[in-house]
């Protein structure tokens, strides 16, 4: 009698988005699967710009157990789930859901993972600083609650459509504790921040940096959240000012941890992903 079992199959996992082929969420969760010791199989998933809930909603139909979200549906991402955590909700923003037969769970783990990245990463405490975040759409309010709750002195939200930056910051008010939060126009949101933070679509459309080059402090800290040749033209701008510059990628490990955590109920050493994932971007030269 034959007395071998069949070894299950991976639970399945992708990053949905427009454009996503340059995604390295699938090397980085299979990193983690490795280290882990976790059976899961991970992908990327091109929605269309008009068919985002359809992708999402085949996906796990197909027996997916859940997905990663980028840009620019994470608005959505939020909407179509019935359950949120808390940051989520906050942020009315998710790049994480997992389709729990009890009703999907959206989270966002954007913002815990920026906090671990500056200030584990980049060695730059929060608690006191001035910081400018640059943006108001998915990428901004997906930061905004956990920056908050780091203790800075200040946090300006800077935005080319000042109507979006502001309901951005009520959204928050209530999060802000004794934290100065204000918005303002990116064309004119004061000077010498302590730290710099590009959440806006600039990067990724290739255009000029929004604000003023006064905004940069001697020695600031200025992080684009994208990584690679996208944030390069951020970075050469901020460092020929005096900061000090960091793209997104430690950001990208750290927020895929979480979502990792999430889904599988353990959290992985991130520190060599990130090594392992620098090292492959360097050797194929987009980094």
């Amino acid at each position: 009698m034959n007395t071998s079992t069949r070894t299950p199959a991976p639970d399945r996992y992708a990053v949905l988005g427009h454009p996503v082929e340059h995604s390295q969420s699938p090397f980085i969760h299979a990193e983690f699967a490795r280290q882990t010791g976790e059976a899961i199989e991970y992908g990327r998933l091109l929605a269309p710009l008009d068919g985002f809930a359809e992708t999402v909603r085949a996906f796990a139909q197909s027996g997916a157990r859940g997905c990663n979200v980028t840009v620019p549906f994470k608005f959505d991402a939020f909407h179509m789930a019935p359950r949120h955590t808390e940051r989520a909700a906050l942020a009315q923003a998710a790049n994480v859901l997992r389709f729990d037969a009890d009703g999907w769970l959206a989270d966002n783990t954007d913002g815990a993972g920026l906090i671990r990245d500056i200030e584990t990463g980049a060695g730059v405490p929060l608690a006191g600083q001035r910081v400018l975040l640059i943006g108001a759409g998915g990428a901004a309010a997906g930061v905004l609650g956990p920056l908050l709750a780091a203790g800075p002195a200040e946090v300006v939200v800077a935005n080319r459509t000042l109507g979006n930056a502001q309901a951005l910051v009520e959204r928050h008010r209530g999060a802000a504790g004794r934290v100065a939060l204000r918005a303002c126009p990116a064309v004119d949101c004061g000077a010498a921040y302590g730290v710099v933070i590009n959440a806006s679509a600039s990067s990724l459309q290739g255009a000029a940096v929004p604000v003023a080059d006064a905004v940069i402090a001697p020695g600031a800290l200025a992080i684009d959240l994208m990584y690679g040749t996208a944030a390069q033209g951020f970075l050469n701008w901020a460092t020929g000012l005096g900061a000090h510059g960091r793209d997104g990628l430690g950001m990208l490990v750290e927020q895929a941890a979480g979502a990792f955590e999430l889904w599988r109920g353990v959290r992985p050493e991130t520190a060599p992903v990130l090594a392992a994932l620098a090292q492959r971007l360097a050797e194929a030269g987009k980094r």
